[in-house]
């Protein structure tokens, strides 16, 4: 039997990624469809990070394809590739770095930076390069969750080389203070500081650059909002109405300068007890489900109250590396993979396609 392209691109896109729910071919994700003989080969690159799946696509393809056509020799490669996407108001992005998401919280205490965190290193563990900024100019946690001591150097004169710890390329304004020392900066100040971190750090080609946010929707929020290019935010909560109510202005203030909600974290949902396991939602129940509801927004998951989770960002080992197969570790997992799927569902920044035009006059 005689095998075309025309055949193998009408089969190909009957199979559905298992991740995203979409023909594989959807986003150019089928490349190089060679035949040979009685050999096919060809190339699947996703739009998301999934090193630990590459196998798992791979069977799913092949079995797929079996089942359609009668192939004798089927050679699938998988890869991946992060494209750049469009931010708000034509923003230009940042040299080196395709994507920045906002992880954000109305108010502090709900476990922001320490998620932020694990799905930085869930990311990189599937093999993409992420950056982390700590934009928490009064309270910066970063060096301790991720256990990276110094300062960064300067090899220009101009920028800063960030740190790096767990995979992670880190800047924070705590690098740069002495450790016990209080900032006693007024809004101008921090937010100048801030701008000045994201914009004189030397990011090494970055697929994704996670943003710790400041808690709150003040000035200091607001003006990062407007001015950092963003792909999209991420909003952590905590399940209790005291939260939701500043989780609402969190949404509210990006959903403004239109900035896409990639979804919701629902953070100590349940509290479990280390001795025996029984799981109580002593801060309520479902709240962070309802907020997606009302507002029509994703919600990317829930993550338990549990002691191993301090414990480990105390310890400068978020639990993504501390227990790498674990169940929380696993939530940390599944959420990174939906906020990487939702990137890659939004429009492509093309500003790089196109030529520059100079214009002389005589």
């Amino acid at each position: 039997m005689t095998i075309d392209k025309t055949q193998i691109s009408a089969a190909l896109h009957r199979i559905i990624d298992p991740n995203t729910a979409k023909p594989i071919t959807a986003g150019n994700g089928v490349r190089n469809v060679k035949i040979d003989g009685d050999t096919i080969s060809l190339e699947i690159v996703l739009g998301y990070p999934a090193k630990s799946q590459y196998a798992l696509i791979e069977t799913h393809v092949k079995q797929a394809l079996r089942a359609i056509l009668e192939i004798v020799n089927l050679h699938v490669a998988v890869s991946h590739k992060i494209e750049a996407h469009v931010v708000q108001g034509g923003m230009q992005l940042l040299p080196n770095v395709r994507n920045i998401v906002a992880v954000a919280s109305g108010k502090g205490g709900v476990g922001k930076s320490t998620t932020a965190a694990n799905l930085a290193i869930a990311l990189t563990d599937e093999g993409a390069s992420v950056g982390m900024l700590d934009a928490d100019i009064y309270g910066p946690s970063q060096p301790t969750i991720l256990g990276i001591l110094g300062r960064p150097v300067s090899g220009d004169g101009k920028t800063m080389i960030p740190l790096e710890g767990h995979g992670i390329q880190t800047n924070s304004i705590g690098f740069l203070i002495e450790q016990n020392s209080p900032i006693m900066w007024r809004g101008p100040m921090a937010t100048s500081a801030l701008e000045q971190l994201l914009q004189q750090t030397k990011w090494r080609d970055l697929d994704y650059l996670i943003i710790d946010m400041p808690p709150g929707t003040g000035d200091i929020q607001l003006t990062l909002s407007k001015r950092v290019p963003l792909t999209g935010a991420v909003i952590v909560t905590t399940p209790q109405n005291i939260a939701l109510m500043d989780a609402r202005r969190s949404l509210k203030m990006f959903e403004k300068v239109s900035v896409p909600i990639l979804g919701v974290v629902e953070n100590m949902s349940t509290y479990i007890c280390s001795r025996c396991g029984h799981a109580e939602s002593i801060f309520g129940d479902g709240g962070g489900k309802r907020l997606c509801e009302q507002y029509g927004v994703p919600f990317l998951g829930s993550l338990p109250l549990d002691l191993n989770i301090r414990a480990h960002a105390d310890a400068g080992y978020p639990t993504v590396v501390a227990d790498p197969y674990g169940r929380i570790s696993g939530l940390y997992r599944d959420i990174a993979q939906q906020v990487a799927i939702r990137i890659a569902s939004l429009s492509r920044d093309m500003t790089s396609k196109f030529p520059t035009i100079v214009v002389q006059t005589a």
